[in-house]
């Protein structure tokens, strides 16, 4: 058994101190010896104590001989009881194999649980959700331990290691999802999807499966499997694709300043979230992975009250703003006051809103974006979203067309019209599906014009402007007495991206 108690004075005076985007340090190692006979377990147990004062991550180096079949690691730690208002423990944990542990090594990451499972399980041909399956190479891996939030008392945590020998049974056959979904693809249209989605391959307790089913359910088109910091489950959606959902692949990076999902990615890309806002170079080295691999960066939640989630990064390197996140609340006015106070500033990052949906009684597609694309495809649908061409509903049953029109000219969202300052613009937007609501224009300088939506659920709304006193126009549709989703008034229904005007 090998132990430790690590203040930051102790770490920085260790030796094999890895650096690794954020603050990182390295716990006393353990090695197993050969296996005689090559069959059979063996186990070491690692116990220490984390002070408050410590970095975000930690590595425990395991040496893993020849002839092993599957590694299992299980890991516990004190929960103290601490004053209100104080934060107390919680720890995460992952894995990275013997080809390296250092920032950005994806061939080297072999999964992360964050703080949802206990113990995980790791073989050629299978292993725990968050885990990627693949042989036990020889070498020295890296349990990797992420203190999350340490009580004033400390945080002693225990890690238990099992090497299992033997001979590795059929290798793990990925099976990512198909890239189309026929049965939708309705050409150049209107596309509704859900872009931030969990499972059981992270904190969620869906399963794929599962997730499949309350999307279609919803009346989406796509959806964006987004589980945090982990690649696992792109690597099995083909096993529950339909030909009527298409399946992106994402990931939610989720770092100790914020989380920031990156969809439309190619299955098996992972990207790496341990470093902070405060390390500018390796949030832009990460988000430029991203870009280069055909996908988008999207600033989730950016107001959610808990450490590491509210949005620290810079907002003009993100795509896409996640304004709207599960039933609404004051956190997403907090969200959209702040992005339409960028938008006014000049900044347009266009405006999604999606689910996040965890747990089976969270609802897939409460939010979600309604996107114009040229096709059902990641390409064409990562396109429309980074135009801005695109617009946020409560459910499937609302419906929206805005536009505006001038000088002989028509544009919609995300679009420009070309029109001289003193022409008369229509502004004008027919909604459906939104009984005892209102529907109201905005432009830079706040709420223009606003009409009641009566039982019938449907009305067009018309307003008039010029160019020389509205650089662009949005729609909001709200309902004043909150509605079944939330108890906050005056609740998002239906929020569009603007629409420019002017040359």
């Amino acid at each position: 058994m090998s132990s430790g108690d690590f203040t930051r004075r102790t770490l920085l005076r260790a030796s094999g101190v890895a650096a690794v985007g954020a603050a990182a340090g390295m716990l006393p190692g353990v090695a197993f010896a050969d296996q005689p006979g090559g069959a059979g377990t063996q186990t070491r147990t690692v116990t220490g104590t984390f002070r408050p004062d410590i970095p975000d991550w930690y590595y425990l180096p395991v040496d893993v001989p020849r002839g092993v079949k599957q590694i299992d690691v299980v890991y516990s730690y004190d929960k103290p009881q601490v004053p209100a208002g104080t934060r107390g423990n919680a720890c995460d944990i992952g894995m990275f194999g013997p080809e390296g542990h250092d920032l950005g090594n994806a061939r080297g990451f072999r999964g992360w649980s964050g703080g949802f499972r206990d113990r995980f399980s790791i073989s050629a041909s299978e292993a725990t959700p968050g885990y990627l399956a693949g042989p036990i190479k020889p070498g020295r891996w890296h349990v990797v331990l992420g203190p999350y939030t340490v009580a004033p008392q400390g945080l002693n945590y225990r890690v238990d290691i099992t090497l299992t020998f033997g001979p590795d049974a059929a290798p793990f056959k990925p099976d990512p999802a198909p890239e189309s979904a026929p049965a939708r693809e309705r050409g150049r249209a209107w596309y509704r999807g859900d872009g931030h989605l969990h499972t059981v391959h992270s904190d969620g307790r869906r399963t794929p499966e599962q997730l499949v089913a309350d999307a279609r359910a919803a009346g989406l088109d796509f959806m964006v499997s987004t589980d945090h910091n982990t690649s696992s489950s792109q690597l099995v959606w083909g096993r529950y694709a339909t030909d009527d959902l298409l399946i992106l692949n994402g990931e939610e990076v989720t770092t100790r300043s914020g989380h920031w999902p990156a969809i439309g990615l190619p299955a098996g890309t992972w990207i790496d979230w341990r470093y902070r806002a405060a390390d500018a170079a390796d949030f832009r080295r990460f988000t430029d992975q991203v870009h280069r691999a055909g996908g988008l960066v999207t600033a989730a939640h950016p107001f959610a009250n808990c450490f590491g989630c509210t949005y620290e990064f810079a907002y003009e390197i993100a795509d896409l703003v996640e304004v709207w996140n599960g039933p609404w609340t004051q956190d997403d006015e907090a969200s959209v006051i702040h992005w339409d106070g960028l938008l006014r500033g000049g900044r347009f990052i266009p405006a999604i809103g999606d689910s996040d949906a965890h747990n089976p009684d969270q609802r897939v597609a409460l939010p979600h974006t309604v996107v114009f694309a040229d096709r059902l495809r990641r390409k064409e649908l990562l396109a429309g979203l980074k135009a801005g061409r695109s617009w946020l509903a409560e459910s499937s049953s609302v419906q929206l067309d805005f536009t505006v029109s001038g000088g002989g000219r028509t544009a919609g969202i995300g679009e420009r019209l070309p029109a001289g300052t003193g022409t008369a613009v229509t502004v004008r937007a027919v909604v459906g599906g939104v009984p005892g609501t209102t529907v109201t224009f905005l432009d830079q300088l706040g709420p223009e014009h606003t009409e009641t939506v009566g039982d019938s659920g449907t009305a067009t709304v018309t307003w008039t402007t010029y160019p020389r006193y509205s650089r662009w126009v949005r729609v909001e549709v709200r309902r004043p007495s909150g509605g079944p989703n939330t108890t906050q008034p005056n609740a998002m229904v239906a929020l569009s991206n603007p629409i420019f005007l002017g040359a």
